[in-house]
């Protein structure tokens, strides 16, 4: 620990670098903080995180509805100028100071530290709906050992007989599928509406605790226990996506279906809502802004190589969406076919690809009885792997802010870690009511949409902007040993905080209310929404109000100190000889 009163430092131009406060060095203050056990666990737990159901629900929809592969264009330009370069920043951050995100970015940037906590925030409220997901999975998963798939018939008791199809009867008809009733009236059992909100589910409510159980039993001891299931959990969907492959693209119309797909329209590229929709789909799936991945960066190792595993996870990501897309449209191809129904009558975005068009699909499979149980089980993986993240970004929050007072009390992290579910699951318990597919509808509009943007918008301000560049290139050439690249220096100082503020500028030009298929909410509930992406964003002002306070000077020293980041970039060195801060932070600048 250095002692206070250290001389304020600056460079030639007479610039403050650090502020004369007191500087903590992370990583002593953390020395027994956890590491993972090798760097393949890292990448797994990471691979794991970003790939998530999302890569196989949202991104074969807006390939299709985007403009086919003319879409891979906006996607894989926004993921090499934005998503790569701002994932081994947090990387960087994470893994240098060996915080979670509330305290690394309050060290970085103290004005916007409030944007640390609200990644916290905004992890957790995700956290306690994302596990809806996996309860639903559990309940097909369990469905789908029958010698008949309920989902594939229309006599039974939750069926609407008069506009019931046995088949799929496509989107220009009156008529469901069997697969939709079963989905509408025996899973969710579903209201008119979020004002009618009804009962609990018994049944759902068995299966978010038995969620919340196995959630519960992968982290209880901490990365020590994550990074050994990660092994199962992040390479299993592989498996069953690539045997998915290969027996789809043997079946009847599955040429089709994959041709729909990829076939480019590239007038589409004309369009400036394809261009934010590939840059939020990349923000979404990488995971960026929501804290997750700082969190396991801290737990590394000071010199692991984040530049090559930035590299790895965006990449392995990418290629999984693209691989899942093929994996449903050749099904998809394949249900056309049999109903002699064009591929756009089929196709469906969100939740009721997986849920509806998707067990529809399987029912018709030969080998029905092997290929559902292993696609709900692959679910269960794809989902497990990104609430293990959302989860330890609450932990280790807890941990940081409060680590001996709560262990005087729990005792033990593992108790921690089980109070921690045990709320999160109370808090998810209106999902699992009769009226819940309203409210986490409500609830993902809000947070993972709406909130998201925002806070990568003031992240990105906070450390490529206030924290700087040269900081961020100092701080990994001491973890790695080897200057930063140009490209991650340009796309840090001017590309990602401008693409940032155009999409965050087309979204607020773009927005439009929530909607759950043709019911749209009252305006009460819109206003519910708003605030609950206050929750998050709310942390920002107060953060900053705060800091600029607690100073003392003038306005405007107030906020020069506000501005002036703590990180102590000359301590825990990895390179053999240390040197002089002040003058590594010049000579980088310099270069």
């Amino acid at each position: 620990m250095m002692e206070t009163g250290n001389p304020t430092l600056k460079d030639e131009n007479n610039t403050v670098l650090i502020a004369s406060v007191e500087q903590v060095t992370p990583r002593e203050t953390h020395v027994t903080r956890p590491t993972w056990s090798g760097r393949i666990e890292f990448i797994l737990a990471t691979v794991g995180y970003a790939v998530g159901l999302g890569n196989v629900w949202r991104f074969p929809y807006l390939c299709y509805s985007s403009g086919g592969g003319a879409f891979l264009v906006p996607y894989l330009t926004m993921l090499v100028l934005c998503g790569i370069p701002l994932l081994l920043m947090e990387f960087a951050i994470g893994q240098f100071t060996g915080l979670g995100p509330v305290h690394a970015l309050a060290k970085a940037c103290p004005l916007l530290k409030g944007v640390g906590l609200a990644t916290v925030v905004i992890s957790y409220v995700f956290c306690t709906y994302y596990n809806v997901l996996m309860s639903w999975g559990l309940f097909y998963l369990v469905n789908s050992f029958g010698a008949t798939p309920p989902w594939k018939t229309c006599n039974n008791s939750w069926n609407v007989f008069e506009n019931c199809s046995n088949g799929f009867p496509g989107n220009n008809t009156h008529l469901q599928s069997a697969s939709q009733q079963f989905f509408d009236h025996r899973l969710l059992k579903k209201t008119s509406g979020i004002e009618e909100v009804g009962g609990l589910q018994w049944e759902l409510f068995g299966y978010l605790f038995l969620a919340w159980v196995i959630v519960y039993l992968c982290i209880f001891k901490g990365v020590k226990s994550t990074g050994k299931v990660v092994y199962f959990t992040a390479i299993f969907p592989y498996v069953i996506l690539f045997a998915l492959l290969i027996n789809n693209m043997q079946l009847p119309g599955a040429r089709d279906g994959v041709l729909y797909f990829v076939t480019p329209v590239w007038s589409k590229l004309f369009e400036v809502k394809v261009w934010v929709k590939a840059a939020a789909q990349v923000f979404n799936s990488l995971g960026i802004a929501f804290g997750s991945m700082i969190s396991m960066a801290s737990y590394n190792k000071s010199n692991n190589n984040i530049v090559r595993d930035a590299l790895i996870v965006s990449l392995t990501n990418s290629f999984t969406s693209i691989l899942a897309g093929f994996v449903i449209f050749s099904a998809i191809g394949y249900m056309a076919h049999i109903h002699n129904l064009p591929v756009d009558n089929i196709s469906t975005d969100g939740p009721g690809l997986v849920f509806v068009v998707y067990p529809e699909v399987l029912s018709t499979m030969p080998a029905f009885q092997l290929w559902a149980p292993l696609f709900f089980f692959m679910l269960l993986c794809l989902g497990l792997d990104s609430q293990f993240a959302t989860v330890e970004v609450a932990l280790t929050f807890i941990k940081d802010e409060f680590g001996p007072q709560v262990l005087r009390f729990l005792k033990r992290e593992e108790l921690l870690a089980l109070v921690v579910c045990i709320v999160s699951f109370l808090l998810g318990l209106p999902h699992v009511t009769k009226g819940g597919i309203y409210v986490f509808q409500l609830l993902d509009h809000y947070t993972a949409v709406v909130s998201l943007m925002f806070l990568a918008f003031f992240e990105v301000i906070a450390v490529c902007w206030f924290f700087g560049v040269p900081r961020i290139c100092c701080m990994i050439e001491r973890m790695l040993g080897k200057s930063v690249n140009f490209y991650f220096r340009i796309c840090w100082f001017l590309l990602c905080p401008l693409l940032v503020l155009c999409i965050l500028a087309s979204s607020i030009i773009q927005y439009t209310p929530v909607q759950y298929g043709s019911y749209k909410y009252p305006l009460w509930a819109e206003w519910v929404g708003w605030g609950v992406s206050l929750i998050s964003l709310i942390w920002i002002p107060i953060g900053a109000i705060h800091e600029i306070c607690n100073n003392k000077g003038s306005f405007l020293s107030r906020l020069q100190t506000a501005i002036t980041t703590t990180v102590e970039l000359d301590n825990e060195d990895p390179l053999p000889e240390k040197q002089n801060l002040a003058k590594a932070i010049v000579e980088t600048s310099a270069i």
